[in-house]
């Protein structure tokens, strides 16, 4: 488990994302990375449809208007909406942590320290961080694994 494991296929992938929970030591290779990138982005547009689609079924408009010629609109959605809302937040929070540790394990892999991540919060810095996801495997970023763990 503490290994890369190269030419991963997807649903692999996904599984070894969520039985690395929180490990932050070791590497991830490229393709470890992106099918969980994608299977990641799949359930947030999946989540997003279900939010919309909530959305305009719940919503109600209602356009009144005034002796004077004053019109106002109000738009109500259902409690409802909640559902999918709270799926959404839930499923953010379950993922954000592994998420985390992926992404360092990606870093180590490409020969980078994992706090490199957090130049996500400094302008292009996420643009930076995307490009260092996408290099090449270095052997050296196996100074980063620790087999002893397993």
């Amino acid at each position: 488990m503490w290994a890369p494991w190269y030419r991963i296929s997807f649903p692999k992938a996904v599984g070894r994302f969520f039985k690395k929970y929180a490990r932050f030591d070791g590497r991830a290779s490229r393709s470890e990375y992106w099918w969980w990138v994608l299977a990641n982005g799949i359930v947030f547009v999946v989540l997003y449809a279900v939010l919309f689609a909530f959305i305009v079924a719940t919503g109600d408009t209602t356009t009144t208007s005034s002796a004077t010629g004053v019109q106002a609109s109000t738009n109500s959605t259902s409690p409802l909406i909640a559902i999918p809302g709270v799926l959404f937040i839930l499923w953010g929070l379950a993922t954000l942590i592994p998420g985390l540790a992926l992404s360092w394990r990606r870093l180590h892999d490409a020969n980078f320290a994992g706090p490199f991540w957090f130049l996500v919060f400094v302008p292009v810095g996420g643009i930076v961080v995307f490009v260092m996801t996408l290099l090449e495997s270095k052997p050296e970023g196996q100074r980063f694994d620790q087999p002893e763990r397993g």
